[in-house]
């Protein structure tokens, strides 16, 4: 019965040690995103922030900024550990019925994270590209009608 029970406590803390250092990790790999980044377009600016939740997942926005400063939310984001996995999530407004749709973080290679869904309408993979302190590139990819899109976002600190 000793043994069953120092078993179970083991197993408790090594279970608890590797989320805790899941956690840690997410927060490290993807420091560079924290905080405001912007993008300007002919018809105003792209916005997104991010920051670092209690928990340890990383929460974001990206809103568009008219010419007149009218802001409008366009997308709540967050990247999080599922199980052992890395994902980036994404709730749309007006878009899957309200619903969050789940990117599987499938490579880290050269500050290049890319995030697949490969179920998905458009886009099936989300790419962050780490491009130093105050640049930032991210993009879309994927089909759409059976041709092949890319819109890219070209981040500036703010």
């Amino acid at each position: 019965m000793k043994r069953i029970y120092l078993y179970s406590l083991i197993l408790f803390f090594v279970g608890f040690y590797s989320n805790v250092k899941a956690q840690r990790d997410l927060s490290k790999t993807f420091s560079f995103v924290l905080g405001s980044w912007e993008m300007q377009t002919p018809k105003g600016k792209i916005v997104e922030q991010w920051s670092e939740s209690t928990d340890a997942i990383l929460k974001g926005k990206s809103y568009r900024v008219n010419a007149k400063g009218d802001s409008i939310l366009t997308e709540t984001l967050q990247i999080r550990t599922i199980g052992k996995n890395v994902f980036y999530c994404s709730t749309v407004a007006n878009q899957n019925e309200g619903k969050e749709v789940c990117f599987k973080l499938i490579s880290t290679k050269d500050q290049i994270y890319i995030f697949e869904n490969a179920a998905h309408d458009f886009p099936q993979r989300i790419v962050y590209q780490n491009q130093g302190k105050n640049e930032m590139l991210a993009w879309i990819e994927g089909k759409l009608n059976r041709k092949s899109r890319k819109s890219e976002f070209r981040y500036k600190r703010q």
